[in-house]
C-alpha cells in the first residue's frame, strides 16, 4: 500500500499563471505513480460548467483533473462555483445546486461567510477520506490581503487541509521576482511556514540563462525552487477561459469543411467544440463577423449564460441575418442548448430568470417555443438518433430553460434519450437543435454533422478518436512536467521527510 501523502495546494501569485493546468499534472503523475488522487477547488469562477454522474454541477477544470487521475468527477471536488452573468453578479452553485444569484459585493462580504466556509471544509473532508493524495488549486492570488478574512479558497482551506503549499508563478507576464517574493512577503507569519515550494510556469528560452535567478529567488524567499516548467505549444489540455477564441484563424481552408462556432459574449461550455476543433476533416473557427460567419459550411450557435442577451446582441451585430442567409445559402446550423434556444421562433422569460426581457423572438430556424425556468436541469445522459439508428452515444445537459413545439408546427426530435425522452429538433439533415453538451465528443455525431459537406475534403482522413487523444495529451502533460519538476523532492516534501 502506498504511504499517505500530505495534500498539495497550487496556489497562484495571480490569476492565469497555470494552476489549473499544474493541477493537472499532478493529478497524472501520482495516479501514474500508483496513488489514487483526487482534485479539489474549495471556489471556481467559469462559465465552462460539467454534469457530474449524479446530475449535479461542478467547473469543467475539476472534471478535467479529475479524468486525468482516472476517477469520476464529484461536486466535493468543487463544492462552490460562482457563474458570471453580468460584470457585477453571478449564479452560485453550492454542491452542484444553484442556490441564487449574488451580487459581487454583498457575496464577498463577511456575512453569511461561515455558512459557505462550513459547506466547502465538509466537502475537502469527505474527500480526504477517499483519495490520497488531495491535489488542491487555489484562485487568483494567494496574497489578496484585502479578501483575506472572506477567502474561502487559497491558505484557509490550505490551512484547514494541512496542505504543502506550491506558489506558482507566470515568468512569461514578466515581474517573476516582484510576485514570488511579494506574495510571500504579504503572508501572515503562520500562514508563511505552509508554502513549501516554488514553480516558474511558462518560462521561454534556454534554461540555463535563469539558473542564477533560481538561485536568487530561492535566496530571497528562503523556500525552494522546485521547477521551472517551459511553456509548450504541442501539448492540448481543454482550457478553462474562452479569452483566446476569437485568435482561432477565420481563414476559409480549401480542402476542408470550414465551421463557424459564432462567437457569444457570454458563451459556455465551448468545450463542446475540442473534438470537432482536432478532427482532421475540420478547420474551426470563433467569430460573431457577418462576412467570416458567410464563409462557413456550418455554423453553430453554442451555449450561453445570457440567452436572451446575446440573442438581442446577434440581432444587433447582424450575426442573426448572417446566419440565416448562410443556411439559406446552403450551409448547415446547429444548435447546442442556448443555441438550440435561439433557434426556435421565441424565447420567454416571464418570470424574468436571466434579465428583464420578457420575451424575444428567436432565428426561425426550428419550430420551437422557450420558456425560461428557474430550476436548472444537471445530468448525464445517454442516447440514440431519434430514427433508432446507430450506437448509443453520451453526453450531458445543464440549462435552465424548457423548449417545446410551437402549436401547430411539424416537429420531429433530434436524439431520443436512455429513458424514453425525446431531445432537440431536426428541421433536417441540415438544421437541428439539441440540449446535449458533449454531443461532439461522439464519432457518429460528427459523422452525422458532417456528411451533407462531405464533397469539401479532399483528402480521405478518419473519424477522430477524442477519448484517445485527450489520454494521450494528460500523458504527455505528465512526462512534460516531470521533466522540468524534482518530483524526488516534492515526494520528499509530502512525506514530511523536509
Amino acid at each position: 500500500m502506498k504511504e499517505r501523502l500530505h495534500p498539495v495546494m497550487l496556489a497562484g501569485t495571480g490569476s492565469d499563471v497555470g494552476k489549473s493546468i499544474l493541477a493537472t499534472a499532478l493529478c497524472r503523475i501520482f495516479r501514474q505513480d500508483g496513488y489514487n488522487p483526487a482534485p479539489f477547488k474549495a471556489q471556481n469562477m467559469a462559465l465552462n460548467s460539467f454534469a457530474t454522474p449524479e446530475g449535479l454541477e461542478i467547473g469543467r477544470a475539476q472534471a478535467v483533473q479529475a479524468e486525468a487521475a482516472g476517477i469520476p468527477c464529484h461536486t466535493d471536488m468543487n463544492p462552490l462555483l460562482l457563474k458570471p452573468q453580468s460584470d457585477h453578479s453571478s449564479q452560485v452553485v453550492l454542491n452542484g445546486r444553484p442556490i441564487g444569484n449574488r451580487d459581487a459585493y454583498d457575496y464577498f462580504r463577511k456575512e453569511g461567510r461561515a455558512e459557505l466556509r462550513e459547506a466547502v471544509y465538509a466537502a475537502y473532508d469527505r474527500l480526504a477520506t477517499r483519495f490520497n493524495p488531495i491535489v488542491m488549486e487555489g484562485a487568483g492570488s494567494l496574497a489578496e490581503i484585502n479578501l483575506r478574512d472572506s477567502d474561502l479558497v487559497n491558505v484557509p482551506m490550505a490551512m484547514h487541509a494541512g496542505a504543502d503549499i506550491l506558489l506558482v508563478g507566470d515568468i512569461d507576464r514578466g515581474g517573476i521576482f516582484a510576485s514570488v517574493y511579494g506574495s510571500i512577503m504579504l503572508l501572515r507569519p503562520e500562514e508563511r511556514k505552509y508554502v513549501k515550494g516554488i514553480l516558474i510556469n511558462k518560462f521561454r528560452g534556454d534554461l540555463r540563462l535563469f539558473e542564477e535567478g533560481r538561485r536568487m529567488l530561492e535566496d530571497l524567499c528562503g523556500i525552494p525552487v522546485l521547477g521551472v516548467v517551459p511553456y509548450y505549444h504541442d501539448i492540448h489540455i481543454e482550457e478553462e477561459d474562452s479569452v483566446a477564441l476569437a485568435a482561432k484563424s477565420a481563414a476559409a481552408q480549401r480542402g476542408k469543411i470550414n465551421v463557424a462556432v459564432v462567437l457569444l459574449r457570454h458563451i459556455s461550455n465551448f468545450t463542446d467544440f475540442n473534438a470537432l476543433e482536432r478532427d482532421p476533416r475540420v478547420h474551426l473557427f470563433y467569430s460573431n463577423n457577418v462576412d467570416e460567419i458567410a464563409k462557413a459550411d456550418i455554423v453553430i450557435l453554442p451555449g450561453s449564460k445570457s440567452t436572451l442577451d446575446d440573442l438581442y446582441e446577434l440581432r444587433r451585430n447582424g450575426a442573426a441575418q448572417a446566419i440565416l442567409r448562410a443556411r439559406r445559402e446552403g450551409a448547415s446550423v446547429l444548435g447546442i442548448c442556448g443555441g438550440y434556444q435561439m433557434m426556435g421562433v421565441q424565447i420567454r422569460d416571464p418570470q424574468h430568470v436571466e434579465g428583464d426581457i420578457e420575451a424575444m423572438p428567436g432565428l426561425g430556424l426550428l419550430p420551437m417555443i422557450t420558456e425560461m425556468l428557474g430550476e436548472k436541469v444537471t445530468r448525464q445522459v445517454r442516447f440514440t438518433p431519434a430514427d433508432g439508428t446507430g450506437d448509443p452515444m453520451e453526453g450531458y445537459e445543464i440549462h435552465m430553460g424548457r423548449t417545446l413545439p410551437a402549436e401547430g408546427g411539424p416537429f420531429r426530435p433530434l436524439n431520443r434519450l436512455e429513458d424514453g425522452q425525446e431531445d432537440g429538433c431536426l428541421a433536417d439533415e441540415k438544421c437541428m437543435g439539441t440540449y446535449i453538451h458533449g454531443i461532439l465528443d461522439n464519432p457518429a455525431f460528427i459523422d452525422r454533422l458532417l456528411a451533407p459537406h462531405s464533397a469539401s475534403i479532399t483528402e480521405a482522413a478518419e473519424a477522430f478518436d477524442y477519448h484517445a487523444f485527450k489520454e494521450e495529451q494528460y500523458d504527455r502533460l505528465a512526462a512534460h512536467v516531470r521533466k522540468y519538476v524534482d518530483m524526488p523532492r516534492l515526494y520528499d516534501i509530502l512525506q514530511g521527510k523536509r
